[in-house]
């Protein structure tokens, strides 16, 4: 069974330096029939304008991955990291026991466009944690590429869940396929392009979830970027 989550349909909030789009409810925007899938729990879309950010909060419970899709953004945070995530850079943030951080487009020319997506902790009481690793496009394109897993395998950063992440860049008429464990459930979220998925359209910022499907059969219809989900 596919249930098809379309962009229009999300939560939106403006606030003149951010451009945000919710997937599951989030702030301000709250849908009880949203309030994520499995154990993902947020998938905001968000541009920043150039030179501003979300300055210091904090946040306890919970594994955060930010996923670029253009420009670059400035992490800070209390364990002392301090990096730039670009396009091809995953970063996974353990909130666990509690951490603060800030996040600012990096440049002052260009907006930034990324994912950030939070999954619920395999158990609350974690030590926070860091980890940004870098996938090339190659390693993506018309392939499934690991990006992060329970157990960090394949050069994937580590989350504390039973889930695995997975990107893709994928060029037109190019089938990908990844059979699911009975038991086993799915999210795509389309960054850019337009797929389908066992048959569903899907379109930018479209999110489908998968249940109680023995494999997930992705085209692409134009060259597209996307992410896919696969979650206990």
């Amino acid at each position: 069974m596919i249930q098809l989550r379309k962009s229009s349909e999300r939560g939106h909030a403006r606030h003149g330096w951010l451009d945000s789009r919710h997937t599951f409810s989030f702030a301000d925007y709250q849908d009880p029939r949203q309030m994520g899938f499995r154990t993902l729990r947020v998938i905001n879309e968000d541009r920043v304008e150039p030179g501003q950010g979300f300055g210091t909060h904090g946040h306890r419970d919970m594994e955060i991955v930010t996923v670029v899709l253009s420009g670059s953004l400035e992490h800070r945070d209390s364990l002392g990291n301090g990096s730039v995530i670009r396009p091809g850079d995953v970063q996974r943030m353990s909130a666990g026991t509690g951490i603060e951080h800030s996040e600012f487009n990096a440049s002052q020319s260009e907006r930034v466009h990324f994912l950030q997506i939070w999954i619920l902790p395999e158990r609350t009481g974690l030590a926070p944690g860091y980890e940004q690793k870098h996938f090339d496009a190659a390693s993506r394109r018309d392939a499934l590429r690991l990006v992060a897993s329970q157990d960090g395998r394949d050069g994937s950063v580590r989350v504390h869940q039973d889930v695995a992440l997975y990107g893709a860049l994928a060029d037109a008429g190019q089938p990908l396929e990844l059979p699911l464990r009975p038991g086993r459930h799915a999210w795509v979220q389309v960054a850019r392009g337009a797929l389908s998925l066992n048959g569903v359209d899907l379109l930018a910022g479209d999110g489908a979830a998968a249940s109680d499907e023995r494999s997930l059969r992705l085209l692409a219809r134009e060259p597209s970027e996307f992410l896919l989900f696969d979650l206990a």
